[in-house]
């Protein structure tokens, strides 16, 4: 009997972590450039002596959907949409570099391209993105950055730097606790994106299917009930037997 409440208290755990991944994937389908995170569930036999009965439900997590979010366009010259498997890179809180696809720019008042987030936005050369005092900005289809300064004319255009945008599969990739990808090899070297990596005045939008979430939450949220219930069926049952017992005695 304890090898099945065994089975099930592990199931009910592996439903209970599948529904925390659910609900930030619902938390953030407003959220720009947003991959939902993926999550399943295999059968891990416990090593030991006797038969092999004991199965542990372990929840795991394949990665992301990579699948294209929807493209909005918003005319916005700091607004960026990137291609297929490119990546903006950013520097984290702790100084690291990580990779996003929010497009959502801006400028800080001392000059620094951040994202919507405030992260630093970097260059070709890893180094955070630093923009003088402009009257328009422009940023081309290959990460060019370049400006008009202030007071004048069109032909005065300046190249600032090029942001880095690298190529990745979703298999180089994994999300970190603060929401940014980061290399699963630390080891390998991401190439920057050739040619047109991206498209401006655009922003891609979260990829999560709401409606396919919120039934994917009661479906889960129904398989931990019926594992609850095997649970309280399997205790039931264990006190019924202890109660033959103590009348056979």
């Amino acid at each position: 009997m304890d090898k099945g409440l065994y089975v099930a208290m592990t199931g009910a755990r592996a439903s209970l972590q599948a529904q925390g991944t659910v609900a930030q994937n619902l938390a953030n389908v407003d959220t720009k450039g947003f991959k939902a995170q993926l999550a399943a569930t295999e059968a891990f036999r416990i090593a030991g002596e006797g038969f092999p009965s004991r199965i542990d439900a372990m929840l795991i997590q394949p990665g992301f959907d990579a699948s294209p979010g929807t493209q909005m366009v918003t005319g916005r010259s700091l607004d960026i949409s990137l291609r297929e498997n490119n990546w903006l890179a950013v520097q984290a809180a702790d100084g690291s570099q990580a990779y996003t696809r929010n497009g959502e720019l801006a400028i800080t008042a001392n000059g620094m391209l951040v994202t919507a987030n405030g992260h630093p936005v970097l260059d070709e050369a890893g180094n955070p993105m630093a923009v003088p005092p402009a009257q328009s900005i422009d940023i081309g289809n290959d990460g060019t950055v370049s400006i008009i300064p202030q007071g004048e004319g069109p032909q005065t255009m300046a190249i600032v730097g090029r942001m880095r945008v690298v190529d990745a599969q979703p298999e180089q990739l994994t999300r970190g606790g603060d929401g940014l990808m980061r290399q699963a090899d630390p080891q390998t070297v991401l190439p920057q994106a050739g040619g047109n990596s991206l498209s401006t005045g655009m922003l891609e939008g979260s990829n999560v299917d709401a409606a396919g979430a919120l039934v994917q939450m009661i479906q889960l949220q129904r398989q931990f009930e019926m594992q609850v219930k095997v649970i309280r069926t399997g205790d039931d049952m264990a006190q019924s037997s202890n109660q033959l017992l103590r009348l056979g005695g």
